[in-house]
């Protein structure tokens, strides 16, 4: 990293910038309070919106972040700026946001820049819960910053699926039949069972209450862009970092991680998807270097355009991987850099055929699921393989609308901020996805879900080593048990066990 006392143009922007921050406590949120504060260290302030948690104040989480890892290179080589952190006690699905009368004078009259990334990313979630956050909390943020003095940037995190209904999905927000201002109204007075019992129906052409939510949220945005230099901003599936703050940092098993850990561990043997489809993924850090160059972009236009400006972050036309070459690449990453404690060897596939996969699903995920859990239930201890198999199965029914979809993004707007940057900007925040060599990320991915979910140090990889060995014997070995099981009931059953033992000799 350079030295910032020469700062470029980014950094120069971001000196002295005052900046509030929802969501900072997800994902993507630790790695852009980490990114602004390292890269952009001469900002002035960041506040974040945070509510207390298990007990403790927002200023303990604060202090208790510095411990995790995404922040290791600020402890090492920059702890004062963490001191430039501040918690605002509040909650986006609060009236008026749940923040003090001090604070929300505070936030209006030093706030230059927002970056609105609070949402609930569950594909489950009721849709009063899914509405009350991704919605009305967006109404909320949007009713704030209306009244911001200094207000350059408006940066509202969206999701790049929330179209699901268009064949091609460019960079605009597009109608839709539904009005968030009534939903937002019917949520507030609708019985929660009687919602349930509508949500089907209003979420069509929508997989999930998270897609939906978004969507009416990126209406709200757009209806409120003529007052507020505001953007849209619409990553696909984010995963865990390529190169900073930590090569592989991921704080949870969401999306492909969990995939890949639960496949590496053999809980998933298969999974409904099109293997000649792209797969729509980009690393956080990629992501959030692409958030801090849209701020300034946005913070440069003299003249705002006439329409809200819409950045999709996904991968280049040029820089397209399949489904299966994730798949191929990603088994024989696991086999080199195995998980400890294996249920079964990792030896699983993808396919489109509804009547194998499901065959696939009884016979390797649930009779061994029942299988291990008889045998804990012998031994006098806890059960937790069908439990397990019941959260995988639900999330591979969730998943699997994105992944048995061709989706054709269109990325001109963010693809031209690089354009504009200087080399120096472009090398501090890079949004080169093209530069990425699939191999070695999908080996950092599956190393990061190993340290930083699973908690499996890299020393244990020897171990991990010899377990996978014998998986490997103990597979063949059940397969060819099943394979003569099944063919000896065959034999049984159709009169031809005598003659083929007599034509083998075997009688």
């Amino acid at each position: 990293m350079k030295d910032l006392a020469k700062k470029t143009p980014v950094q120069s922007w971001y000196t002295g910038k005052t900046i509030f921050v929802t969501g900072g406590s997800g994902f993507m949120g630790k790695v852009l309070l980490e990114k602004l504060l390292y890269s952009c260290s001469d900002l002035e302030r960041i506040y974040v919106l945070m509510r207390p948690k298990r007990g403790k104040s927002p200023q303990t989480r604060i202090e208790d972040w510095l411990k995790l890892p995404v922040f290791k290179r600020i402890r090492e080589e920059k702890p004062d700026v963490y001191k430039k952190l501040v918690p605002i006690p509040g909650d986006v699905t609060s009236d008026k946001l749940g923040i003090s009368p001090e604070h929300e004078r505070l936030l209006i009259e030093t706030t230059q820049i927002v970056f609105h990334c609070a949402a609930t990313l569950k594909l489950e979630a009721r849709l009063k819960d899914a509405i009350e956050m991704n919605t009305i909390g967006t109404k909320r943020i949007l009713d704030l910053c209306l009244q911001m003095k200094h207000l350059t940037a408006l940066l509202h995190l969206s999701t790049a699926f929330c179209y699901c209904d268009k064949e091609v999905l460019t960079e605009k927000v597009h109608d839709f039949h539904h009005n968030p201002y009534d939903l937002m109204r019917t949520v507030e007075w609708m019985d929660e069972k009687a919602l349930d019992t509508i949500t089907p129906n209003l979420l069509t052409p929508h997989p999930n209450t998270y897609t939906y939510s978004k969507r009416l949220a990126e209406m709200l945005v757009r209806d409120t862009y003529s007052n507020l230099r505001a953007c849209i901003v619409r990553p696909s599936i984010v995963c865990p970092a390529n190169a900073e703050p930590v090569e592989g940092w991921v704080d949870s098993l969401n999306g492909p991680v969990g995939i890949m850990v639960a496949g590496g561990k053999g809980i998933i043997r298969s999974m409904l998807c099109n293997g000649e489809y792209n797969a729509e993924v980009i690393p956080v850090d990629i992501a959030i270097n692409g958030l801090i160059t849209i701020a300034y972009t946005l913070g440069q236009m003299e003249e705002m355009p006439k329409e809200i400006p819409v950045y999709n972050i996904t991968c280049r036309e040029t820089k397209r991987t399949t489904w299966k070459e994730v798949l191929d690449l990603g088994k024989a990453t696991a086999y080199e850099y195995p998980f400890e404690a294996g249920v079964w060897y990792p030896d699983g596939d993808i396919t489109m055929n509804k009547t194998y996969h499901t065959i696939c699903v009884m016979l390797f995920h649930w009779l061994p699921a029942y299988f291990i859990d008889f045998l804990m239930f012998c031994f006098g201890q806890k059960r937790f393989m069908c439990r397990i198999q019941n959260m995988v199965s639900e999330g591979l029914s969730l998943l699997q609308f994105f992944t048995t979809r061709q989706w054709d993004f269109k990325s001109h707007q963010y693809q031209a901020i690089a354009k504009h940057l200087t080399p120096e900007d472009n090398v501090i925040f890079t949004m080169d996805v093209d530069a990425i060599n699939t191999k070695d990320y999908l080996r950092r991915i599956i190393l990061g879900g190993r340290q930083f979910c699973m908690k499996e140090p890299l020393s244990t990889l020897p171990k991990a080593r010899i377990q996978l060995k014998f998986l490997y014997v103990l597979d063949k070995v059940g397969k060819a048990f099943m394979l003569y099981l099944m063919l000896w009931l065959f034999l049984t059953l159709t009169g031809l066990k005598a003659p083929v033992y007599e034509m083998l000799g075997w009688a």
